[in-house]
C-alpha cells in the first residue's frame, strides 16, 4: 500500500501515487452535465437512485423530479402528464415530509428496531424510512465530486484500513456521503449528532439500514445527546483509534468518562472555533495527549464553509422560519469573522440594513471598509428587527439585551456552540414561552412584548433549513485527508499538539473542485517557478499568507 512517506522528514507531506494520479485525471469524473432538456431533468437527479432497482422494483417517478410517497402510489397510472397535478397529488399525501411526518412520540431509546440485516446496533428515529433517505444520500453526492472521486480511486489501496472512527458531527446527507467514503477507503465508523436539531431522521435510518451504527435522531434531548455519544464509545470489543469531532464534545466525552482510550487513539480531526479552541486549552495546559489536527482554521473550511455557505444559509434559515422580508430590515450582527462577513454580505445584498459588533479591530476595519457601521450592541438594540450571533464566545446577548428588545425582535446564532445567546436566562416564571412552529419559539414578557427565539439559540443553517451540499464537499474532503494523513502519519511527525493541514493539502481539495465549473489553471513555466521559489505543483503560498 502506498503510504504518505515521511523519507524527506518528519514535517513532510507527500501525496500517494494513487492522489497523484487522482489530481492529474480528476476532469473525467467531474464534469456535471451541460445540456439538460425539460423532460431529463428528474431522470438526472434522480437516476442514480433508480439504477440499482429492477424495473419491477423501481418506484413510479413524478415528472417534476421526486417520488411518490407509498400511499400515493396506487393513485399513479405511469408518469403525471403536469407539474399541477403532482403538485395536487403530492400536497393530498404530505406523509413525503419524512424528517418531520411522524407521529410517534415514543423515545428512539424505547422502540426495538432492526435493519434488514438484523442488526440492532443503531438507534434511529424510523428505520422504516431509509428508502427516503438513501434518495437523499444519492442526490447529494452528485454535488460532491471530490469526494466521491476520492472514493473512486483511494478504494483500492484502502489508506483508512483498520482505522476505527468514532464521529460526532452533523447527520445530513452530506456528512452520509463522508461517511460512506470513509467506509470506503477501509474505515470502521460509529457516529453520533453534534445538534440535536440537526439530525436528518430519514438520513440516519438510511446509514443505519447500511450497516452503520448510528445513534441520533431530530430533537433529543440533553440526556439523549450524552446517552448517544456514549453508546458509539462505550461498545464491548470495539475501540476507536481516531476522531472525528464538531464542536469538541465527543473528545470531552472520552476525556472525562474513558481517557484511557485515548492510550490507543491515533489523532483527532476537529471542525469548528468550538471545538478547536477547546483543543488548544488542552494543549496549552500539557492535556492533549494525541495529536490534533485543526481542519476549522484550514483556508479551504474558512473562505468556503464558514464564508460562502453561511452567506446562503442565513438566508434560507431565517426565511423558512419567520417568512420575513428583508428589505428594509436593521440587522445587528455579532461578529465580523468568516461567518459574519457571510451573512452581513447575503443581507446586505437584499437591502437589510446591517449593523456590526467586533472585538478586533482587525475584523472591525474590514466592517467600515466593507460598508458596515460598527456599534456596541446597547447602541442598537432597541431599534433591530434582527439579531444574529457568529462569535463563537458566551453570553454575547445576555438577558439585559433580551429585556431591551423592541416587540417581534427575532433572535438567532449561526455559531457552532448554543452559548452565545443567554437562553437559560429566559426560562424564568413571568416568561411565557409559545411554539410556533418548529424551531420557532414566541417568548413572552408580562406586558406582551415577544421575541423571535430560532432554534433555541442553537445552530440556525442547520437547525432550521439545510446547506449548499458543494461547500460541504469542500470540507468533507478536507475532513477525509486530515483522517487518512494523521492514521497514516509514522511515529514521531506530530506531537502531541494542535496542527493546520499542510498546504500542498489544501491546494489539492481547491483543485478537485475547480472541473464542476470548467475552470482552467494557469500554470508556471520553469522560468516563472525559479523566479518565485515556487515548485510548479505547489505549495503557492507560505503557510503565513492570508488569503
Amino acid at each position: 500500500m502506498e503510504k504518505w512517506d515521511s523519507s524527506a522528514g518528519t514535517s513532510a507531506f507527500h501525496m500517494p501515487e494513487w492522489m497523484i494520479q487522482f489530481a492529474d485525471q480528476k476532469q473525467e469524473f467531474n464534469k456535471r452535465p451541460t445540456k439538460i432538456g425539460r423532460r431529463s431533468l428528474s431522470r438526472s437527479i434522480s437516476q442514480s437512485s433508480t439504477d440499482s432497482y429492477s424495473s419491477e422494483e423501481r418506484p413510479k417517478q413524478l415528472s417534476v423530479g421526486f417520488s411518490l410517497p407509498h400511499s400515493a402510489q396506487a393513485h399513479a397510472k405511469g408518469t403525471l402528464s403536469a407539474p399541477k397535478e403532482a403538485m395536487k397529488l403530492w400536497l393530498a399525501h404530505p406523509a413525503a415530509s419524512y424528517t418531520d411526518s411522524s407521529d410517534d412520540e415514543t423515545s428512539p431509546r424505547d422502540k426495538q428496531q432492526k435493519n434488514s440485516k438484523g442488526s440492532s446496533d443503531f438507534c434511529v428515529k424510523n428505520i422504516k424510512q431509509a428508502e427516503f433517505g438513501r434518495r437523499e444520500i444519492e442526490i447529494a453526492e452528485q454535488e460532491m465530486p471530490a469526494l466521491m472521486a476520492l472514493r473512486k480511486r483511494a478504494q483500492g489501496e484502502k489508506p483508512l484500513a483498520g482505522a476505527k472512527i468514532v464521529g460526532c458531527t452533523h447527520i445530513t446527507a452530506q456528512t452520509a456521503v463522508l461517511m460512506e467514503t470513509l467506509g470506503a477507503l477501509g474505515a470502521q465508523c460509529r457516529w453520533a449528532a453534534c445538534n440535536i436539531y440537526s439530525t436528518l431522521n430519514e438520513v440516519a435510518a438510511a446509514l443505519a439500514e447500511s450497516g452503520f451504527p448510528v445513534f441520533a435522531w431530530k430533537g433529543e434531548s440533553e440526556d439523549d445527546f450524552w446517552w448517544c455519544i456514549d453508546r458509539c464509545v462505550n461498545v464491548e470489543g470495539w475501540q476507536p483509534n481516531m476522531i472525528l469531532d464538531d464542536g469538541g464534545d465527543l473528545t470531552h466525552w472520552i476525556y472525562k468518562k474513558y481517557p484511557n482510550m485515548f492510550k490507543k487513539i491515533k489523532g483527532i480531526v476537529e471542525e469548528s472555533v468550538t471545538g478547536v479552541h477547546r483543543l488548544y486549552q488542552l494543549s496549552k495546559a500539557g492535556k492533549l495527549c494525541v495529536p490534533a489536527m485543526n481542519v476549522n482554521d484550514s483556508v479551504t473550511k474558512q473562505k468556503f464553509d464558514n464564508l460562502y455557505c453561511c452567506r446562503e444559509s442565513i438566508l434560507d434559515g431565517l426565511k423558512r422560519t419567520t417568512d420575513m422580508m428583508f428589505g428594509g430590515k436593521q440587522v445587528v450582527v455579532c461578529g465580523y469573522g468568516e461567518v459574519g462577513k457571510g451573512c452581513c454580505a447575503a443581507l446586505k445584498a437584499m437591502g437589510s440594513i446591517v449593523y456590526v459588533t467586533e472585538i478586533d479591530p482587525i475584523c472591525a476595519l474590514q466592517a467600515c471598509m466593507d460598508g458596515f457601521r460598527l456599534v456596541k450592541l446597547n447602541e442598537v438594540i432597541r431599534q433591530v428587527d434582527i439579531v444574529i450571533t457568529c462569535t463563537g464566545n458566551k453570553n454575547v446577548v445576555t438577558r439585559e439585551h433580551l429585556d431591551r428588545m423592541k416587540n417581534s425582535c427575532i433572535v438567532c446564532n449561526m455559531g457552532h456552540s448554543n452559548t452565545e445567546i443567554d437562553v437559560a436566562s429566559l426560562r424564568t416564571p413571568e416568561l411565557t414561552w409559545e411554539r410556533v412552529r418548529s424551531q420557532v419559539d414566541h417568548v413572552i414578557w408580562p406586558d406582551g412584548k415577544r421575541i423571535v427565539l430560532l432554534a433555541e439559540g442553537r445552530l440556525l443553517n442547520l437547525s432550521c433549513s439545510t446547506v449548499p451540499t458543494f461547500v460541504l464537499s469542500i470540507t468533507a474532503t478536507t475532513q477525509a485527508l486530515a483522517l487518512i494523513e494523521l492514521y497514516n502519519a509514522p511515529e514521531g511527525r506530530y506531537k502531541q499538539d494542535v496542527y493546520l493541514l499542510p498546504k500542498k493539502m489544501d491546494e489539492y481539495v481547491a483543485s478537485l473542485h475547480l472541473p464542476t465549473f470548467d475552470a482552467h489553471l494557469t500554470e508556471l513555466t520553469d522560468e516563472q517557478a525559479k523566479y518565485l521559489g515556487l515548485n510548479k505543483n505547489g505549495p503557492f503560498k507560505p503557510n503565513y499568507y492570508r488569503y
